[in-house]
């Protein structure tokens, strides 16, 4: 059996449009370099991007 992680020690990012810290999700595993908003909504109101 896998052993479980504490959310705490999961990789971490900030999003590029709210500013908020979000956590390494189990969907993002092959793509989390290329992560870069929180959620669904971030991702579609770009409009306060901050590159």
């Amino acid at each position: 059996m896998a052993k479980m992680r504490r959310k705490a020690d999961l990789p971490a990012k900030v999003c590029a449009t709210c500013g908020l810290s979000f956590a390494w999700r189990k969907k993002w595993a092959r793509d989390w370099d290329n992560v870069r908003y929180c959620s669904e909504r971030c991702r579609r109101n770009k409009s306060g991007e901050q590159d």
